[in-house]
This record gives C-alpha cells, sequence and structure tokens, in this order.
C-alpha cells in the first residue's frame, strides 16, 4: 500500500469516528427531541460532506503543476510524503504520477495503463526492471500524446509494470526531455 494510500485511510477512518462521535452525541442529547435530533444529525453530515468535498479539491489542487506564462517552465509543491507528484494526460486520460528519479523509465502502473486504453492482457511483458521489491516485467509501449499543462509531447516511450504498483512513476527517460531539473526550497522545477 502507497504512503499515499495509507495517509488517506488513517484520515477516512479518523473522519469517521469523528463523525460517529458527534452523531453519537446528538442522539443521546436528542433522546427525548427526535426531529431536532436528526435534522442536527443532517446538518452535521452536510457540513462533514463539504469538508471532505474542501481537502479532495486541496488534495487535486496540490497536484496541479503551476505553469509559467510561456509554459516552459513548471513548478511543483514537494507533497505530505515527501515526493514530488504531478497529473499529466496520457493519451486524453488523467493520470497521477510520482516522480521518481531514481527510475530509469516513465513507469504506468497495470491500473493506469489500461485506464489509458492499453490492453494490459495483450502486452508483450519481455523486458526486465529492477524495483525497491525486487525484478518485475514490465511490457514496452508507445504513448500517443502526454500532457502536463501547455506542454504536450507525443510517442513517448514507457513500461507497462507487469505487478500491481500505488502510482505511476515519472522516471528519468521522460525528465531528460527537460533542460533543467531541479529542487529548490520544497519545490520542484522543471524547465524546456
Amino acid at each position: 500500500m502507497s504512503d499515499l494510500l495509507a495517509q488517506d485511510w488513517a484520515r477516512l477512518v479518523y473522519l469517521g469516528l469523528l463523525l460517529v462521535f458527534i452523531g453519537g452525541a446528538l442522539v443521546f442529547e436528542g433522546a427525548g427531541r427526535r426531529r431536532q435530533a436528526l435534522r442536527q444529525a443532517a446538518t452535521w453530515a452536510m457540513l462533514f460532506a463539504l469538508v471532505a468535498a474542501g481537502a479532495s479539491w486541496w488534495q487535486d489542487r496540490q497536484y496541479s503543476p503551476q505553469v509559467s506564462g510561456d509554459g516552459a517552465r513548471i513548478e511543483l509543491p514537494m507533497g505530505r510524503d515527501g515526493h514530488f507528484h504531478i497529473q499529466a494526460e496520457v493519451n486524453g486520460t488523467p493520470i497521477h504520477f510520482m516522480i521518481d528519479t531514481g527510475a530509469s523509465q516513465l513507469v504506468l502502473s497495470p491500473r493506469d495503463a489500461r485506464r489509458a486504453g492499453f490492453d494490459t492482457g495483450t502486452l508483450a511483458y519481455t523486458q526486465r526492471a529492477m524495483t525497491a521489491n525486487g525484478p518485475v516485467d514490465s511490457a514496452p509501449v508507445r504513448i500517443e500524446r502526454l500532457t502536463i499543462g501547455p506542454i504536450t509531447d507525443r510517442s513517448v516511450a514507457a513500461q507497462v509494470n507487469g505487478a500491481d504498483m500505488g502510482v505511476s512513476l515519472m522516471g528519468m527517460s521522460y525528465l531528460s526531455g527537460f533542460a533543467r531539473v531541479s529542487i529548490e526550497g520544497g519545490r520542484m522545477i522543471l524547465e524546456r
């Protein structure tokens, strides 16, 4: 399980327990006034849903790149997990990537590859890669169109991982297409 997924589950459990505590208190308090207690519980549920939607919007916004006016410079904030993440479009499909300068290739998870239009059941898993979890088979593919903000690259070489992984990786095969890749003050800067 990826660190982000574990953090999301922990946050969901915390918020769920908070909702149960508040809802339980309202029901206990309003035992004699059921209608008022139900109205208050509905109000709290709506507030909870609004806060959850706001948190989701904020998290999506965190991974959105800040692009300079001419589109040649992209700045990414460091994520809560200490890594840099970016939302890109692969063949028109939004895909979440973790930037991994230790990965030699751009690697799609099987799930993301299917979402981007690749039939993972018919791919030829002829490549072997060494990962932190040991060796894994991968299939070479060509991404027709990869877009980050105003930057669009065509016919991008990538690999589809043969094993499940929590997030797709943007490795050096793609990052080397930038003239500059640097980290300054908790931000990653990519320049063309």
